[in-house]
This record gives C-alpha cells, structure tokens and sequence, in this order.
C-alpha cells in the first residue's frame, strides 16, 4: 500500500452501533428535535442520538416510507417512552412545513434530506437542484417564518469548487442557510466529508463486489477521499447544533486523505474469501461529477476559529436575501420548464466556481 502505514485502516471495518451516544446529546434534553431525512444514515443516527437525551419530542420528516418504517422499529426498541411524530413528505412542501412547524414548534432542525449519489445526480440535474437547493431554501424560509431559534444544513466537501450537480445544489443549499440566517434564526451549515459505511458510500459497495468474487472497481487510480466515521458525524453535527455561531459553514475535523485504490486492496486483503481466490481490481475512470481530490475551502472563505469538537467555523460569503430570492426564482423556472442549458447558465452565475465536467442530457 502507499498509504502511510499508521493510517487506521480498521476504522473501514467497524460496523456502526444501531444508536450513536454523543457528548453533545444532552443538549437536547426537553427540546423539540426535527430532523428532515430522518430516515437515512446520517437522520437516523442524529435521530438515535437526541432519543439518548429524552427530548420532549422528536419530529421525524422523511419522503421514504421503508426507510422510516426502519427508523421506528429501531427508536421503539431502543427508546420506547421518547414521544416521536412520523411525517412522511420532504422539504419542497411549504405547507407541510408550516404545519409541522406550526405545530410541533422544534427548538432546532437537522436537516439531512438531500439527494447524494453523484452519477444518479448527472443523469436528472433537475431533481437535484429541485431536492437539494429549492428545498433548502424553503426549509429555511419556513424557520424564519416560525422563528425556529436553530437550523443545522448537512452539507458536503464536494460542495466546494463544484464539478457536478451534487456539489453545485449542495453549495446553494449553504449559501440559503448562511444568508437568511439571522438572530432570531441562527443558521449554520457544517461540511461533512465521506461517511464510512453510509448507504450507497464506497465501502459497503466495494464489500458487496467482494462477496460476489469481484472485480472490485475504482474510478482512478490517483482517486483520494477523505472519510469520517458515523460516530465522528454525529458528534460534529450535535456540536454545530449546540454552538451559537450562525451564518457560518462549520467543518469537522477529517484528516488526511486516503487513496482510494490502497482502501479497496486493504478491504480485499482482509474480507477475501480465504480459499485461494484472487478478487481483481479494475480501474473505470472519473465519472461526470467527479474529481481525483475534493477541496475543503473556497479560496473566498476565513477560518475563524473553532468551536467544540475542534469544529472549525468558517465565514463564507454570502449574499442579501433578495439575490438570494431571485437565485432561487431563476432555477426554480428552470426546473419547472425543463430548460437544462438556462438551468446550467443559473448555476454557473450563482456559483462561479461550479464547472461542469460534460454536457448532459438533462432529465
């Protein structure tokens, strides 16, 4: 391997506990929790850790209704007497919003609902733009509407410097939060890097082409990620919710970046069928959306500090409410018209970092 050989490469083997206990978990003790994508790995961990703290209530938003039916069986074995409120739905519904809100008045939302997967993102650019920056805009717009005191983004290094439709919709969702923040509704956005054994991620596919005697496929070979254990996340995320900066992108500590050619020969050496048999490697080039390295920062962006956790809070800029609105407005026209050259042009002129590896089809 050209990894360094005092990398703990053990931590890619270490199953997740089905519930998450972070030192930062008591802050939600008697609070209203809403968590959006309570249902996926990151939901459901944050989930999972606020139950620990007896919440008076947990609302759980979630537009899978397998996934949220998975979420219950674990919250109701693990946490019976913490009082819960299933909503199947997702972000893009202002009305829902606001009678969640309305209603159940939380004291702080997470919000982890987005769409991920890069390749499922090049191939329907309107669905991510739809799901992951218009919807975050109407989430924080609904919170400033109730005046919720806090609203945490979950958002991506992949953010940063964007060549895809993951990374550019997931800068716009912190660009929304971190420009309607406000003292009344204090917004933050924290930067997450890959999560080890999260759905779809890298490690369970590359155990899956294990099992099934490979090959085992890697982009590039130069390919490198950096990657955060499921435990590392929540505890980063609950600090960001404990924390009273606001309009800031927040970034946990990660570490080096890992090779990821070196990550899939350790995974063969050590989960290999042990009778003889070789599992290949098979190098498939950088698909649209890719890069060989993610960036951490925007070469606009301050590092201000750190809060707990050794969370760094980073000032990024951000614009006034009603650039922001009409940001929002031009892609939200574009969506609804299905117009793939006016929704790139939209992008490129809200994030003129973004560059598109390849023309897409659009769908």
């Amino acid at each position: 391997m050209s990894a360094s050989a005092s990398y703990d490469w053990n931590r890619f083997l270490t199953q997740a506990p089905a519930a998450v206990h972070c030192r930062f978990a008591e802050r939600h003790t008697g609070k209203c929790v809403l968590v959006t994508g309570a249902g996926g790995s990151i939901g459901s961990a944050l989930v999972l850790a606020a139950a620990s703290a007896r919440p008076s209530r947990l609302v759980l938003l979630e537009s899978s209704e397998p996934a949220l039916f998975e979420l219950l069986q674990q919250l109701q074995s693990a946490y019976p007497r913490v009082a819960y409120e299933p909503i199947l739905g997702g972000c893009g519904d202002p009305e829902l919003l606001d009678g969640i809100l309305a209603d159940f008045r939380p004291s702080i939302i997470y919000h982890a609902a987005a769409f991920k997967h890069v390749p499922l993102l090049e191939k329907n650019p309107f669905a991510a733009v739809r799901n992951n920056a218009i919807g975050t805009y109407v989430l924080a717009q609904a919170a400033l509407r109730h005046g919720t005191p806090k609203l945490v983004l979950i958002s991506t290094d992949k953010a940063v410097n964007p060549c895809g439709m993951l990374g550019v919709s997931k800068r716009i969702s912190e660009l929304a939060v971190v420009s309607l923040s406000s003292s009344c509704t204090r917004m933050n956005a924290i930067r997450l890097a890959n999560v080890i054994g999260s759905s779809g991620s890298v490690v369970p596919v590359f155990l899956r082409q294990i099992a099934a005697g490979g090959p085992v496929t890697v982009t590039h070979p130069g390919a490198v990620r950096r990657f955060l254990t499921l435990h590392e996340v929540t505890e980063s995320i609950l600090a960001a919710g404990a924390s009273d900066c606001a309009g800031r992108v927040l970034l946990p500590p990660m570490g080096e970046p890992v090779s990821i050619a070196d990550l899939a020969r350790f995974l063969i050496d050590e989960c290999a069928p042990k009778h003889g048999q070789q599992i290949p490697l098979r190098f498939t080039g950088l698909r649209p959306g890719e890069k060989l390295a993610e960036d951490l920062l925007f070469a606009s962006e301050i590092r201000e500090g750190t809060i707990e956790a050794s969370v760094e809070v980073i000032q990024t800029p951000a614009l006034i409410p009603a650039e922001l609105a009409a940001m929002i407005a031009q892609l939200a026209a574009c969506v609804a018209n299905r117009d793939f050259p006016g929704l790139v042009k939209a992008l490129h002129a809200a994030v003129p970092e973004y560059r598109m590896a390849e023309l897409r089809t659009g769908s």
